[in-house]
């Protein structure tokens, strides 16, 4: 009786003490879920907890009308998936509907938006021409500096005559 009590017990501090396995969670999302952001992003990406499947997934972005404005170009690396976007210019709220699929989970499906204020005017800046000044080297600089390569000119020429002079002595003992 007792041998069946402590087995039982045993087996219920086995069962309860077992973690079970995590769901499939956001992480994080650039642009961050409710943000308002004024310079417009190249892509989106999600970060999931778990690992997530090269085939399957499905991340899309919506303008303020509803029209899909992702280029439909989704890159899966471990947790994180991207989507590019193009340039956006329509001020507004933008939507994010994701379906994550990992191995032995079920879809991590759901949407979140960002707010992009566009800029009113939307410029490229010109190039201006300026004028630089090269300066010109001075009389000191180059004459110190052809000083001294003569002068590093005169050593090697020193070590050079002192190494064969030292070969001649050691050929001469022989």
């Amino acid at each position: 009786m007792r041998k069946g009590f402590w087995a039982i017990g045993a087996m219920f501090l086995m069962i309860t003490s077992t973690p079970l396995a995590d769901a499939n969670q956001l992480v994080s999302t650039t642009p961050i879920s409710g943000s308002t952001i004024s310079t417009a992003p190249s892509a989106v990406t999600i970060t999931a907890q778990n690992t997530l499947m090269d085939m399957g997934n499905s991340v899309i972005v919506t303008d303020p009308t509803g029209h899909q404005v992702d280029d439909g170009t989704l890159s899966v690396a471990d947790t994180s998936i991207m989507v590019g976007l193009p340039a956006l210019s329509v001020p507004g709220i933008y939507t994010v509907t994701y379906s994550l699929l990992t191995d032995n989970d079920v879809p991590l499906e759901g949407s979140y938006q960002f707010t992009f204020n566009a800029p009113l005017i939307i410029s490229s800046p010109s190039p201006a021409v300026t004028q630089s000044a090269t300066p010109e080297p001075s009389a000191t600089s180059t004459s110190s500096t052809s000083t001294f390569v003569i002068g590093m000119l005169f050593a090697a020429m020193l070590v050079f005559f002192f190494l064969i002079y030292y070969t001649v002595r050691i050929f001469r003992k022989r």
